[in-house]
């Protein structure tokens, strides 16, 4: 049950959300530096936390020195950090985005549901599309909706800060293949530091689904877990942005 409920971050969480935080050159989706340090979770952006898991990772605005970022601890826990946004990745393909952990989780392991931890990750949803899909699938993303009330995106990409895997590993989720873990840092070299990535999701996408169609975006989320191995991790996560 623990597993089908994270599984959910993935597949139903995700719908269309009016947009804020728009300019011609950018969209800042996390603009956790010019938050105030008042420890509340930014405007937009929600706790999701999974029903059957009793520890949830706390997410706080904190200030590291002068700067706005979010704080993610966990310990033994599971939740996410979310925010619903419509972005059309042809207007503006390139996320960027900077994190930093605290420690390596040892023991997890991304490619095994009974230990699918990590210190760090960002979620990129794709909208649900009924045209781009077969019917078994429409099938299964309607049952979805009838029961959940919204359309599930089409697709995840999901960058992570792993322990053990390589940089530039991609792999399936092992929660369903739609999910598409990219892994962008790996084990403790760097803890401790600010580390910023960007990364062209348009090409991401088409390069790790096999085609040339991208959906728009429906979401964006960071997560830190440690539900499987019983670890505890903590991480930092700067502003994110999407641009041309």
């Amino acid at each position: 049950m623990i597993q089908f409920l994270f599984g959910l971050l993935i597949i139903i969480v995700f719908s269309f959300f009016p947009n804020t935080g728009w300019t011609s050159e950018k969209i800042v989706v996390g603009d956790f530096s010019g938050q105030p340090q008042d420890g509340v979770i930014p405007d937009h952006w929600e706790q999701l936390v999974f029903n059957g898991i009793a520890g949830h990772t706390i997410y706080t605005h904190v200030l590291d020195g002068s700067t706005g970022v979010i704080q993610a601890e966990s310990t033994g826990s599971s939740s996410g950090l979310i925010r619903k946004i419509s972005i059309d990745p042809s207007l503006y393909p390139v996320v960027s985005f900077r994190w930093k952990i605290q420690n390596n989780l040892d023991s997890a392991d991304l490619t095994n549901k009974n230990a699918n931890d990590a210190s760090a990750r960002v979620f990129v949803t794709f909208a649900y599309d009924s045209s781009e899909v077969g019917w078994l699938e429409k099938m299964k993303f309607e049952t979805i909706k009838i029961f959940h009330g919204d359309s599930p995106p089409v697709a995840t990409l999901i960058y992570v800060w792993a322990n053990h895997l390589e940089k530039g590993t991609v792999i399936d989720s092992p929660y369903t293949s739609r999910a598409k873990i990219i892994v962008l840092e790996s084990g403790p070299n760097k803890k401790g530091q600010w580390v910023s990535e960007k990364r062209n999701i348009v090409e991401d996408y088409c390069r790790v689904f096999d085609t040339k169609i991208v959906p728009m975006v429906s979401g964006v989320a960071v997560m830190t877990d440690t539900d499987n191995t019983g670890g505890h991790a903590v991480s930092w996560y700067g502003d994110i942005t999407f641009s041309e």
